[in-house]
């Protein structure tokens, strides 16, 4: 295995990542609040994707993401922090994973996936918002989205088995 980055190994002896590593229970809190946050994002998305893909074509999209947005934005409160504490506990066993590393490619795709769904289809959202037909780059951006957070909380609970 290669040498711990500097960063990475002042990380690991902080008071915090000390902390997360010898409290009892201090890593399975901030993972519970970690997976909870998951949960509401990944809900949150999940929903607006499979009304894009043609589910429940009578609720306005442009509502659902209004009501729908708030709740992702404000579950990033929850996941970052707590994963920036879960990776501070062993920084050099994070970084030396594969799976942490997939999950952060995923994380990314994600990101920009959504990026590119907010330049490209949502932007003529006016023209598809309640009954009719959702274009086809806008499903694609959707189903490619229920994919990547499907691989991301995949690889987020294969951490614990490599």
């Amino acid at each position: 295995m290669a040498a711990l980055p500097a960063w990475a190994a002042w990380l690991a002896a902080t008071p915090v990542s000390q902390a997360m590593r010898e409290a009892a229970w201090l890593y399975p809190i901030v993972e519970i609040v970690h997976i909870t946050g998951f949960a509401v994002l990944v809900g949150a998305v999940a929903l607006f994707d499979l009304r894009v893909l043609g589910c429940a074509r009578a609720l306005p999209l442009r509502a659902l993401a209004a009501h729908l947005l708030p709740w992702a934005v404000g579950s990033l409160l929850l996941i970052v922090p707590a994963g920036l504490l879960m990776f501070s506990s062993q920084p050099g066993d994070f970084l030396g994973n594969r799976t942490f590393t997939l999950k952060m490619a995923l994380l990314l795709a994600a990101g920009i996936n959504a990026a590119f769904f907010h330049l490209g289809p949502w932007r003529r959202v006016s023209a598809w918002d309640v009954g009719a037909a959702t274009p086809a780059r806008a499903r694609l951006h959707a189903a490619l989205s229920l994919l990547l957070w499907v691989g991301v909380i995949s690889c987020g609970r294969l951490l614990a088995y490599t």
